[in-house]
């Protein structure tokens, strides 16, 4: 007579890989989504608590079915330790969040000059949800002092539209979006009235037939063309929304930029001000969202001052 013998089947190992692979494919999607702006950084974060719940409770369930294998060679130790692995990431994530949120200041944004912080182009604006931002607390300065010492504005021997073409090439180079600026017309020369290399003075080219520059070539022969006069209301309401006009010598730059992974959005303003033959750039970077950056901020300044060193090497000081 043959025995045959049925090994026992561990059923909370194959349910915690269902419930991890569940977890595991869930927190990918919304990663993806949040990072090709699909998803709102609110529902970002929900959503991945909410993948971190099954993931939480395959831990567990993997647990028994690799105690159960132990004991009675039940079946399941393999689903049991593929849902642990697959539980991973649902718990890492939200673990490292937690991480940073207590090992990093208490801070929603950073800058180089905390005496005058670079004031915003336009003040970024977002649904906050349930991710409120805070004002900027009175000690977020000396947080910062302590725990980021080394972040300072940058001096450069040189002039602002040398350093104001490196910022913007930077900026394009690291992936960061300008998305409004002031200051320009006032700062910086008329570009094509700067003195060329032999002294002279550049001037728009003349035109092959005529030898006249193409601007008074195009006149009419009739006198000027009647142009539609200007809306009184309507400059009024623009001169209103653009704000005081920048100080001589000082132009701004407004940016936007996402972190790398996660696609977590911040906004930062660099300020240059040009003073006796050098220029001084600040930057002030601050997080859409919530009431922490999570140290961020202060990579993603540090990250643009020492791109910006580099594009103007030789010519830094501090």
């Amino acid at each position: 007579m043959i025995v045959r013998y049925d090994r026992p089947v561990s059923r909370s190992a194959f349910l915690a890989r269902r419930l991890a692979l569940f977890a595991l494919v869930m927190v990918l999607l919304v990663i993806v989504a949040h990072r090709f702006g699909f998803l709102k950084t609110p529902d970002f974060v929900a959503l991945v608590l909410v993948a971190a719940l099954p993931a939480a409770f395959a831990v567990p369930l993997a647990l028994i079915g690799l105690m159960r294998l132990w004991q009675i060679g039940a079946l399941g130790g393999i689903a049991a330790v593929q849902a642990l692995a697959y539980a991973a990431l649902p718990l890492a994530l939200p673990g490292y969040g937690y991480f940073l949120y207590e090992s990093r200041p208490m801070l929603t944004e950073v800058s180089t000059d905390l005496n005058d912080r670079p004031a915003w182009v336009s003040v970024p604006e977002a649904d906050q949800q349930f991710l409120p931002r805070p004002p900027l607390s009175v000690v977020a300065s000396t947080l910062q002092a302590e725990h980021y010492p080394g972040l300072n504005g940058r001096r450069y021997e040189g002039a602002i539209d040398r350093v104001y073409e490196a910022v913007r090439k930077v900026a394009v180079a690291n992936g960061l979006v300008v998305t409004a600026s002031r200051g320009e017309a006032e700062a910086l020369p008329d570009l094509q009235l700067r003195p060329a290399e032999d002294g002279t003075t550049a001037t728009p080219p003349a035109s092959a037939a005529t030898g006249t520059p193409p601007a008074e070539e195009a006149l009419p022969e009739s006198g000027p063309l009647p142009m539609p006069r200007p809306d009184a209301i309507s400059a009024l309401i623009a001169a209103a929304e653009a704000g005081p006009a920048e100080p001589d010598g000082e132009a701004r730059l407004q940016l936007a930029t996402k972190t790398f992974l996660l696609g977590l959005p911040f906004d930062a303003v660099v300020r240059l001000k040009e003073e006796a033959e050098m220029t001084l750039v600040d930057i002030r970077v601050a997080a859409r969202y919530g009431p922490h950056d999570l140290g961020f901020s202060d990579e993603i300044a540090e990250g643009f001052l020492h791109a910006l060193d580099a594009e103007l090497l030789g010519i830094a000081g501090n």
